[in-house]
């Protein structure tokens, strides 16, 4: 009981695991911190122009699995909804309340290998209609996370937008090149509201969840946790 207590998330990059701990030592370490600082995306109320690739990825965020970011109205809508379940939640109070990430992880593994171009993580990606991939190696061990947000970041397209040639130079490259490396990892037991907190510490779409031992079991998006709340309460997020 005192390991489950004391490690409840992980980092993995290309070198294998960094870290393995709580909550609170995940977010102050340097090589995430560096990551999370490069994908910064823009904070809740902040007024931005919406990308079409966000808009993609919403409309699929709907299908399951590991699904795409969604937008800021998407989290106050499906909390307003959780409210108004929890008003007339009679029944459902006498359901287990869903408190550990391993309860709504999708099971369904979808993986990009780290020796994929982009183009093939694109198609991966499309093919499973899901927004974001664990990346793993030759073992199937986890080494990063692909996204297709992050395949439309303005700064990683080619220059020469309008040029053929440039675009199917920059799909040609390595997956590894757009990665998002090293990323946390959470455990089946990890309490959901400390995994929800670390994707929005550091704008994660979404965690990998593995054994104590390593091995990737499934994935836990932010579509999982806003589904579970509109879907399956009672949710324990705020005892």
């Amino acid at each position: 009981m005192g390991k489950a207590a004391a490690i409840m998330f992980s980092v993995y990059g290309i070198q294998g695991r960094l870290y393995n701990g709580p909550l609170e030592q995940v977010r102050d370490l340097a090589e995430v911190k560096a990551v999370a600082r490069l994908r910064a995306v823009a904070a809740i109320g902040q007024e931005v122009e919406e990308s079409a690739a966000v808009s993609l990825s919403r409309r699929e965020g709907e299908a399951g699995g590991h699904a795409g970011l969604l937008g800021e109205s998407g989290p106050r809508q499906a909390l307003a909804a959780y409210a108004q379940a929890q008003q007339g939640a009679g029944a459902a109070a006498a359901r287990h309340a869903i408190a550990r990430v391993g309860e709504l992880m999708s099971r369904k593994l979808i993986t990009v290998p780290v020796t994929a171009t982009l183009r093939e993580a694109w198609g991966v990606l499309a093919q499973a209609g899901i927004g974001q991939a664990p990346v793993v190696g030759a073992q199937g061990q986890l080494v990063g996370l692909i996204g297709r947000s992050a395949l439309m970041r303005e700064e990683m397209m080619p220059a020469d937008l309008p040029s053929a040639l440039a675009w199917s130079a920059r799909l040609a490259q390595p997956v590894s090149e757009l990665m998002w490396s090293p990323v946390p990892a959470a455990l089946p037991d990890s309490p959901l509201r400390e995994a929800a907190q670390l994707m929005l510490d550091l704008q994660l779409p979404g965690l990998p969840v593995l054994s104590d031992e390593g091995r990737l079991l499934g994935f836990l998006s932010r579509t999982d946790l806003l589904r579970a709340m509109t879907r399956e309460a009672p949710l324990d997020l705020w005892s």
